[in-house]
Order: structure tokens, then C-alpha cells, then sequence
């Protein structure tokens, strides 16, 4: 069906001037409004104002201008059907034939910082996704443009056919829904959270394409990154990649769990991370001293490991991460000497994201077979909950410190998890066990003769006091667990009768 007639009326004018000259070359006739109308016409474009297509002025600011049967008549009106087309003679009514249209910018509004509520709500479009709709609906007939992107394909069809293509067309009405969806998902999620329902009847969120992926956690799998309309800065979505082969589906995760660790640390702090899990972690004064203690931790799993630092990396911490075969370094920032040591190799990914920059704290969603569940992100620290010694020993100062890093640490690895730390590292972790005691064992055997005098943290209570015992057998001088176990007393006689000194935080760190 021959284009004749277009409705343009956009908030992003990018490549707008040229896209529209060319649809009056294809002596297209271009109806607009508002913003739209006047910039075309300061471009010198031939355009017919809105008010001239329904005999009714421009209101409430603005607010009423396209609802109007003049309007949305030419756009539902269905060609075939003999008795539309006939309404549409008998008032006056024309067929519009293209829509391009875009929303106002409520993405934009709220993302400014301390934006009033009333900026934002002036900024819920109307009439744009109402036109969008109705075109998109009887997109047999209706060609509806809503991406810029698009108007090259638009102008090549209209060139070699004077029309677009049913195909092509059903194509841009899919967009327009995805794009009417994603607009409406933002706007009740703004308000969601202005009124403070905490389990609304039914959740819609939209995430925007980021990547393709080659596939995902195995070559068998397709896969794509998508990123939050308005996401945290610091967010490996938001990351700066300075060189290196494209992120993989499994550094992504890898990626976000390191960065999520090495939060938690105010000192110079290196993560290193395999499979989601934390296979060294170390503090220092410098963060080449904290790598040399992460990777002192566990330098064979740390092979081929992601690597997150809260601090630049400087010459000498470049050194010898050059050394190790490396997948990602995550850091704030490199000097120059720095990335060029690093930049050396062809396959490391260099990430620059500051972990210290401000974040709102997010729902996080887990998707199952056919639901989602949603939940507070976990971000409980011992500064959030009042520990209680039920042992006669308590913690000396360094045992304290120990206790510390174990805790900030197990939160973060696989249930049933088990941490032992000393002198500002990890040395051992035990993840993902059926039974704690399992976990324990694998910990201490990692740990070896450095468990004598170590810490121990637990993401859960004892059941039992055997995880206990092996820790006394190993020489772990200090605990830090939840406490709760209907059997808590028989772990606190254990500890006592081998000198340990324990604490209950009272709140456990399940990370299924």
C-alpha cells in the first residue's frame, strides 16, 4: 500500500531533519505537532500542523493535541473494510498511512537526581503511546516507525516500492509494543516505589539489549546481556572495557560476583573469583600487597579467575598480575605504566569501574522454571546486627579482624559455605556442601598448616557441634556463625572445652 500520508511527532529528533526530507521526496504529505512541527519547519521542511488536520487547537499545555477521531480514524481505519473507509469520507476523515512517533522522556526525567514528582509525572506520555498503539494495531495498513535506527530501511522500501513491506511492518509494530511496554514498566515501577507496595499483584520490568552473546554458560545455550533502563553505576553493565576479547556470558556473572565482594571493603582489598565463588581474598596497605595476599590464598584456582581491586592499579600490582593467566581485572582505574604492562597481553580483559561509587540498593530477581522470585538484596554487615560471645574466651583484637573478613566473605560463597581467613586473607573456602561439616573439611584442607590460629566463619548455624571439632583439631583459635541450632550448647561446650572463642551474629547468609 502506497505511503501518502505520515504523522511525525518525535521527542528524540535524532537523524529526524533528513529522514523526514526524505519521505517529502518520496512526496510523502507530513503532518506534526508541537516541538517537532517547529523544528521542521526552521529546516525549511513543507509540514501541515496538527490543528490544521483537527480543526481544534493545541490545550492544557500540550496535554491534548493528537486524542482526536481525526487522528486516530486515519490510523484504524482497516482499507479493505468498505464501511470504515466510508466513515472516513463521510467525516472528512483521511488515512494516514506512516506514524513516527517517540515519548516523552520519562527514562531521562527520573534518573536526574532528587527530580520532583511532579517533573516526573508531566513527563508520562498520552497521546504518543496511544498513537503508537493504534498504528501498531492496524499495522496491515500502517507503517509505525518508533526507533530512529529504522529510518534508513523505511526511506531504501519507500525508494524501491513507494511502500513498506508487511513483513517489515509487523516487525516495527512488535518494536512498538516492546517499546510501549518497556515506557509503561518504568512509570509503575516509579510509582510502585513512590507509595512504598512492597508485593504489588503483579511485577512488569524491562531491561534494554546490551550484547549479544556468542552463548551462554555452554556452547549449546544462546544467550544476551540485557542491562536495567536505570541501573546502579556500579554495575558490570556500566563498566568501561579498555581492551580485551568481549565479555562471555560466564565472565559476566564472574565479573559481578567479584565486584560484590570487593564492596564490602573500605582498606585496599583484591577478589578473586572462579565459578561464582571467592577463591582468594586478601587486605593490605596497598593493593599490591592485597593481590600478593589473594593470590597467596589459593594460586592454583586463581588460574584463569576474574580479579576485582578497589583501588588503581599502579605499576608494580600490573607486574605481577602479568604473570598470572588472568580472564578480567576489574579495577577503578590504571595508571599508564599500568596498562600497558597489562594491555601486553591479548585476551586479558581490562574493566574500569569504581566498586566505592554510590548504589541504590536493588530487588534481585531469580528467575525458576516458569515464575520469578524476588527478594532484598543481601546486604547485611556486622555493623547491622548485635553479636553476642556465648563462649568463656572472647576474641582478641586480631582475632576480631580475622572474624571480620570471614564474615564479609562467606556471605558471598555458595551455601553451605565455611571461610577461614588470618592476617588479612582468605585461606580456605568450602562451597556449596550438602553438609557443613563437609564444607568445613574442605576449608581446613585447603588451609592446611596456616588453618593453626585462623578464623572460621559460617554462613549458617552448626546443627552439630562436629563442624566444631574440626575446626579445633586444625587449630582455628575463633568462630563467627549465626547461632539458632536447637543444639547451640552443645557447640558452645565444644568451643569452650578446646579454648575457642565464638560469636552469633544472630543473622545467617544463605547464598543459594
Amino acid at each position: 500500500m502506497t505511503i501518502k500520508r505520515a504523522l511525525v511527532s518525535v521527542s528524540n529528533k535524532e537523524n529526524l531533519v533528513p529522514f523526514v526530507q526524505g519521505l517529502i521526496e518520496q512526496g510523502v504529505e507530513i503532518i506534526s505537532t508541537g516541538g517537532t512541527h517547529k523544528l521542521l519547519q526552521e529546516n525549511g521542511l513543507k509540514v501541515t500542523g496538527i490543528s490544521e488536520v483537527t480543526g481544534f487547537p493545541e490545550i492544557m499545555d500540550g496535554r491534548v493535541k493528537t486524542l482526536h477521531p481525526s487522528i486516530h480514524g486515519g490510523l484504524l481505519a482497516v482499507r479493505e473494510n468498505a464501511s470504515h473507509m466510508k466513515q472516513l469520507e463521510e467525516n472528512g476523515i483521511k488515512p494516514i498511512d506512516l506514524v513516527v512517533v517517540n515519548l516523552y522522556p520519562f527514562k531521562e526525567t527520573i534518573s536526574k537526581p532528587n527530580v520532583a514528582f511532579e517533573d516526573a509525572i508531566e513527563n508520562i506520555d498520552i497521546g504518543g503511546p496511544t498513537m503508537l498503539r493504534s498504528a501498531a494495531k492496524n499495522h496491515q495498513d500502517v507503517a509505525v516507525v518508533v526507533d530512529p535506527a529504522d529510518y534508513g530501511r523505511v526511506l531504501d522500501e519507500l525508494k524501491e516500492t513507494n511502500s513498506v513491506s508487511l513483513d517489515f511492518k509487523r516487525s516495527l509494530a512488535a518494536k512498538v509494543f516492546r517499546h510501549t511496554a518497556a515506557y509503561d514498566a518504568l512509570i509503575s515501577e516509579y510509582l510502585t516505589n513512590i507509595v512504598g507496595d512492597e508485593e504489588p499483584e503483579s511485577v512488569t520490568v524491562t531491561f534494554e539489549k546490551k550484547q549479544s552473546l556468542r552463548y551462554g554458560e555452554n556452547p549449546h545455550q544462546k544467550a544476551t546481556f540485557y542491562k536495567k533502563p536505570i541501573s546502579s553505576i556500579v554495575s558490570i553493565a556500566e563498566a568501561k572495557q579498555l581492551h580485551g576479547k568481549e565479555l562471555s556470558y560466564n565472565n559476566i556473572k564472574d565479573a559481578d560476583a567479584a565486584l560484590q565482594i570487593v564492596r564490602e571493603f573500605d582498606l585496599p582489598a583484591a577478589v578473586a573469583v572462579k565459578h561464582m565463588n571467592p577463591c582468594g581474598v586478601g587486605t593490605g596497605e596497598t593493593i599490591e600487597q592485597a593481590f600478593q595476599r589473594a593470590y597467596a590464598a589459593d594460586s592454583t584456582s586463581i588460574f584463569g579467575g576474574i580479579v576485582a581491586l578497589n583501588r588503581e592499579v599502579d605499576q608494580a600490582t600490573a607486574k605481577v598480575l602479568h604473570e598470572i593467566f588472568l580472564e578480567i581485572v576489574i579495577a577503578p582505574s590504571y595508571s599508564s605504566e599500568a596498562l600497558e604492562i597489562l594491555q601486553a597481553k591479548k585476551n586479558i580483559r581490562l574493566l574500569e569501574l569504581d566498586p566505592s561509587g554510590q548504589t541504590k540498593q536493588e530487588k534481585q530477581l531469580t528467575s525458576i522454571h516458569g515464575g520469578l522470585l524476588i527478594q532484598d538484596e543481601d546486604t547485611l554487615s556486622l555493623k547491622d546486627v548485635e553479636v553476642t560471645i556465648p563462649t568463656n574466651r572472647v576474641p582478641t583484637e586480631q582475632e576480631w579482624k580475622d572474624l571480620d573478613l570471614a564474615w564479609k566473605v562467606v556471605k558471598h560463597v555458595k551455601s553451605n559455605a565455611i571461610v577461614l581467613t588470618r592476617d588479612e586473607m582468605t585461606i580456605g573456602v568450602g562451597a556449596g556442601q550438602m553438609n557443613r561439616v563437609g564444607a568445613a573439611k574442605i576449608a581446613i584442607d585447603q588451609a592446611g598448616k596456616k588453618a593453626n590460629g585462623s578464623a572460621m566463619g559460617s554462613d549458617a548455624f552448626f546443627p552439630m557441634p562436629d563442624t566444631v571439632e574440626e575446626a579445633a583439631k586444625a587449630g582455628v583459635t575463633a568462630i563467627i556463625q549465626p547461632g539458632g541450632s536447637i543444639k547451640d550448647e552443645d557447640s558452645i561446650r565444644k568451643a569452650d572445652e578446646h579454648g575457642i572463642a565464638m560469636v552469633f551474629t544472630g543473622a545467617r547468609h544463605f547464598k543459594h
